[in-house]
């Protein structure tokens, strides 16, 4: 059996900007983006949600991220869970901080910590968790 797992986040009613900010600040690349009004679903869609995003994807490197605006009546605020983005440069650590944090919520300021150069937590201004974590570099 192959496994592929994925990230699938529920945004209320921000998914194209959520992917858009991800896409610039993560260096990704939206894949595709769906409209619930341009969907087989768009009867379904409750009203004033045809400009929502019925499915996207984002890919950054080998990390594949989906989303979608789920219905008012449905959606539920994140948590219990962070996307842990391991990396090996401290200073794009630092840049990616820095951007998610603003308009967002600093959980755990970035700094060294004993198992890496940078470490912190922050709430996005869309809701999502995000850690942080450049490693230290492992001496030969």
């Amino acid at each position: 059996m192959k496994l592929n797992p994925q990230i699938s986040l529920g945004f209320n009613g921000q998914c194209e900007a959520a992917f858009r900010f991800y896409e610039q600040n993560l260096n990704g690349t939206v894949t595709y983006m769906l409209k619930w009004g341009d969907s087989p679903m768009a009867a379904e869609a409750p009203p004033g949600f045809a400009s929502k995003i019925a499915h996207a994807t984002l890919k950054v490197g080998e990390l594949g991220i989906a989303g979608s605006d789920v219905p008012p009546d449905r959606y539920e605020a994140p948590q219990g869970f962070q996307i842990l983005l391991n990396m090996d440069d401290p200073i794009a650590a630092e840049r990616i901080f820095q951007a998610f944090a603003q308009d967002g919520k600093v959980l755990v300021p970035l700094a060294e910590t004993f198992w890496a150069a940078r470490f912190g937590v922050v709430v996005d201004r869309f809701g999502i968790a995000w850690s942080i974590n450049a490693e230290k570099a492992v001496a030969p």
